[in-house]
Parts: C-alpha cells; sequence; structure tokens
C-alpha cells in the first residue's frame, strides 16, 4: 500500500492574462500583514499608538527585504556570479532566497530609523513586534514549499515531502524528503507562543521578549538547518547557518540574562510613545463624542440658550486655542 506523502504544488506561480501572481510574494506579503496587525495590538496593549507600528513598519519591512536578499546572494554567491551565471537572476527575489539573519540585522536598522522619527525606544518596539515576526517567518516558509526548495535529507517518514527534480543527466525523478520548511514553520509558531505567554507572565521589557523570540527561533533553526540538503557553505562540519545560529543564540541569551539584571520589569507606558500621549489628551480634551466635558447638548437647543461663544456653531476663541494645540502635538510629537 502506497504511503500519502505530503504533495508538492506543480507550479507556484499563477497568471492573471500577463500578470504572474507567485505564491512566495504572497506569503511574504501575508506575514508582513500578520506581524504589523499583531505588533499593534501588543504595542496599544503596552501603551502606544494605534499607528506607530504601521508607520515604523513602513521603514523596518523595506529594509529587511533588502538585507534578506544582500546576505542571501552573499552566502550563496556562487549561484549568481561565475562562468555561466546571470548576476541579473540577483534580483530575482520573487524565485525565492531571503535569509533571516540579513533580514533581521538591515531591517533593524529601518526599525531604529522609524522609531527615532517617532520619539519611540527601539526595545519597547522589538519586543511588541517580536511574536508577529517570527509568524511573519512560519508563513514565509510555505513560500518555500511552493518553490520545491529548501527540503531535507530523503526519508521514508510518513509525513514525508516529494520532491520531483530533475538531475544533471536530464532525468526526472521524484523523491520523498524531510519537509524542513514545515517543521520550521511550527517551530515558529511555538515560539511566537513562548515569546507571548512569557511576555504575559514575567512582564518582559527592555528587550526581553524580542531576545526570547531571536534564541528560540536559532534553536530551533540549527535542527531544520542540519537537516537540509541545499547547497550551502560549511566550516568545521557544520552548514554557515548553523554557525551563525549558534552566535546569535549565544548572544540574544547574553542579553536577556544581562538586561533582564540591569532593567528588570517593563518600560512606563507613558514614557514609549509620544502620539500616545497626543491621542490620549485629544481624547480627554474632546470626550468620547467629540464634545468637551460639560457641553450642553447640541440636540433642539435654541441658540438662544447656548453660551454667546457658541452661537452659530463657532466655538469661544479658548477652545478654538486648545484643540488646534492638541491636533499640533498630534502632529509633531516631542
Amino acid at each position: 500500500m502506497d504511503i500519502a506523502y505530503i504533495p508538492s504544488p506543480s507550479r507556484g506561480v499563477l497568471y492573471l492574462g500577463p500578470i504572474p501572481l507567485r505564491a512566495y510574494a504572497f506569503c511574504i506579503i501575508l506575514g508582513v500583514v500578520v506581524a504589523v496587525w499583531l505588533g499593534s495590538k501588543r504595542w496599544v496593549a503596552r501603551g502606544g499608538g494605534r499607528h506607530t507600528v504601521g508607520d515604523i513598519a513602513v521603514w523596518a519591512v523595506p529594509f529587511g527585504l533588502v538585507g534578506g536578499r544582500l546576505y542571501h546572494v552573499i552566502t550563496d554567491h556562487q549561484l549568481y556570479f561565475g562562468e555561466g551565471k546571470n548576476p541579473w537572476n540577483a534580483f530575482k527575489i520573487w524565485e525565492g532566497g531571503l535569509g533571516i539573519w540579513g533580514a533581521i540585522a538591515l531591517g533593524a536598522v529601518g526599525a531604529w530609523i522609524g522609531a527615532r522619527r517617532r520619539g519611540v525606544p527601539l526595545p519597547a518596539y522589538a519586543d511588541a513586534i517580536a511574536p508577529g515576526i517570527v509568524l511573519a517567518q512560519a508563513l514565509g516558509r510555505w513560500g518555500n514549499w511552493f518553490n520545491q526548495e529548501l527540503y531535507g535529507r530523503e526519508t521514508t517518514l510518513p509525513w514525508g515531502l516529494e520532491i520531483t527534480r530533475t538531475l544533471p543527466d536530464g532525468q526526472v525523478v521524484t523523491t520523498i524528503h524531510h519537509p524542513t520548511f514545515l517543521y520550521e514553520s511550527l517551530w515558529c509558531v511555538g515560539v511566537a507562543v513562548l515569546v507571548i505567554w512569557a511576555d504575559k507572565r514575567f512582564t518582559l521589557g527592555h528587550g526581553r521578549a524580542f531576545a526570547l523570540y531571536v534564541a528560540g527561533y536559532t534553536a530551533g533553526r540549527f535542527w531544520t538547518e542540519w537537516l537540509r540538503v541545499d547547497e550551502a557553505h560549511h566550516i568545521l562540519g557544520l552548514r554557515l547557518n548553523d554557525w551563525v545560529a549558534i552566535v546569535v543564540f549565544v548572544g540574544a541569551v547574553a542579553y536577556f540574562v544581562i538586561v533582564g539584571k540591569k532593567r528588570p520589569g517593563r518600560e512606563d507606558p507613558a514614557s514609549i510613545d509620544p502620539m500616545a500621549r497626543a491621542e490620549a489628551e485629544a481624547a480627554a480634551g474632546t470626550g468620547t463624542s467629540g464634545e468637551e466635558p460639560g457641553d450642553l447638548p447640541k440636540g433642539d437647543v435654541p441658540k438662544g440658550d447656548l453660551p454667546r461663544t457658541e452661537r452659530d456653531g463657532k466655538p469661544a476663541d479658548g477652545l478654538a486655542e486648545k484643540l488646534d494645540k492638541l491636533e499640533k502635538g498630534a502632529k509633531h510629537p516631542a
């Protein structure tokens, strides 16, 4: 009896007329949407503004994509440069090839720029978006499934992945491999759950939730990388990405322990986001209905019964000045 292995998609591209719709790109985009959505909810819960995460993501996401591609091209340069290779293929990001190490490193630079412009401390922002980032990675790995890439060694396990490939002699073969994309995707979901639980249970702050995410992810990346059979550089018998995972894991654990001793607890909610303060002041000043506290109802009250300064729908000069200051404060936070 044949075992029902995990099939690979016959193709990863659909065409809408002349426009190619690539599954890999959709997985990346969906991951970004989830990361921003969850990050925003967590940031607001910590006392931040509603739009801060999205505004900073405008800087972080492009930097992250460039960083991820640069890391891949640099560490796998033999795929794009040399005899018989086309260097322009290095720009074909839709065909796969994003190194998470470069994405996080350069993405952090973009996040720092965006956070600095908004007056937001980067460690607090990183803590809020950490679970969203690792969930984005979980979704992004499904792009590898569509591209039939980054699979593991051959296996006879019932959850093995069918891979159809062409050998150098032109022969087309189908083999069963460890679905490392699935292993890493599930591991990332577990890391997201761990970070959310630990952050709530131990009130992590000052970048420690982000450090926990990094440590958790690199631990899983080490063993999934060890299973992979795609071409890679080796140092002392280990794949390059395994060495990177070890170094980053040690750094994340050290940061978690040291910062936990020096700065326990979490940042003061009132100190992390000037925009949140402006939003709170505006809400306090206008009330939930847009009326000043103590205002008389504007329904059918005759104009003659309204204060002189509010007749003909014109607010008092003092109120107008107050609203103007709040609006300027929201646009230009200190």
